[in-house]
């Protein structure tokens, strides 16, 4: 039975859409592969790690109804091999999908579909946002680098999503940094808080057009789904408390000095490459008229980096982890950012200039 024939792009992009999500090695083997089902002229693709669920899909060859799966990697790979201008076919013969494309055939084992599982939808009351794909795009891209990584605090893996009036608010910490950032979405929302997986911010990310498309977001007690393009994104959300992240942000900090982005990140690169490897210090020492920035490790190594900057305060000599201040630096795309400090034994606040809907708190070390 024919499931497919066209340009190769027409079944590689949306298949390339779903596949980000699948384990190369996974406990139940059906979990390596793609749904494929042809219904009424529509040939739709899902593919799950039981966590996450994507589903796209293109035109089928005919109205016949067919449902199969097949390894996504191995059928990714042989269409990504072929040439760009190459026409596909896809053939269901018995269990076997043959792929051919000119004088090459492939053909590849399946599986039933019926034992391939599928996300339930979820309970509960739900709540529709509707916003610009480069909208909540950005929003990810300014906080996501602070998200935990395999943290026995589960709710530290995550991001968590905020919407209440007509404000989206997005929070990410990892104990030792937190970013936050937000951004005006209308209507009147009813407070809502839910917890991103980690994985699920960083295919989002992937998958996200810079663009105003539209990006319908329907979050419910135990799941939220995405519906952008011709793609469905349904993901479990983290059963957690996150931390109060407004009390971690410093109202306060009274010595304020502005930096020129640029500048700051290249010094900042500099210092980094004698710094200990694995503690990553580096000291920020603030003084009339300059910013010094000092790094230096266990074989004695220094280097220096000075920054003429408008301040005539007190002196302060405070040290931080230069690896946390590179991730705000690299994610922020502003000319110039405002550094708010307080003592050596507090946080650093950075902020954009004139712009309160992104904060970024980093907690000092001891060097």
């Amino acid at each position: 039975m024919l499931l497919f024939k066209g340009p190769r792009d027409q079944i590689l992009a949306p298949l390339q859409s779903v596949c980000g999500i699948v384990e190369k090695r996974h406990t139940l083997p059906i979990l390596s592969n793609v749904l494929m089902e042809m219904d009424g002229g529509r040939l739709t693709l899902l593919a799950t790690d039981i966590e996450i669920q994507i589903r796209t899909g293109t035109a089928s060859a005919g109205p016949e109804k067919a449902a199969l799966t097949v390894g996504a990697r191995k059928l990714q790979d042989i269409l990504r091999s072929l040439p760009d201008t190459a026409e596909v076919s896809l053939n269901l013969d018995e269990k076997r999908l043959q792929v051919k494309a000119g004088k090459s055939r492939f053909n590849l084992q399946t599986l039933p579909a019926e034992d391939f599982p599928r996300m339930a939808a979820a309970d509960g009351q739900t709540a529709k946002i509707s916003l610009t794909q480069r909208q909540f795009k950005r929003l990810l891209a300014l906080v996501q680098y602070a998200m935990a990584q395999q943290d026995i605090r589960y709710y530290l893996n995550g991001l968590l999503l905020v919407v209440n009036g007509s404000e989206m608010r997005v929070v990410a910490t990892d104990g030792h940094r937190l970013a936050y950032a937000s951004e005006e979405i209308g209507g009147n929302h009813q407070r809502l808080e839910v917890i991103l997986p980690r994985k699920t911010v960083l295919e989002l990310s992937r998958q996200l057009a810079d663009n105003d498309d539209p990006l319908e977001i329907t979050l419910a007690p135990t799941q939220a789904r995405f519906h952008f393009g011709d793609i469905e994104f349904v993901t479990k959300l983290i059963d957690g408390k996150f931390p109060d992240y407004e009390r971690v942000i410093p109202q306060s900090h009274g010595k304020v000095i502005q930096l020129g982005r640029d500048a700051l990140l290249h010094s900042l690169l500099r210092a980094a490459i004698l710094t200990n490897e694995k503690f990553r210090g580096v000291r920020l020492v603030l003084g009339p008229g300059s910013l010094k920035i000092i790094s230096n490790n266990a074989e004695q190594e220094e280097a220096q980096e000075e920054l003429e900057i408008d301040y005539d305060g007190e002196a302060i000599d405070v040290g931080f982890n230069v690896t946390y201040l590179l991730d705000v630096l690299n994610n922020v795309s502003a000319e110039s950012m405002e550094c708010r400090l307080a003592d050596a034994n507090s946080s650093a606040l950075f902020v954009l200039p004139g712009n309160e809907r992104f904060k970024y708190v980093v907690m000092p070390m001891r060097i």
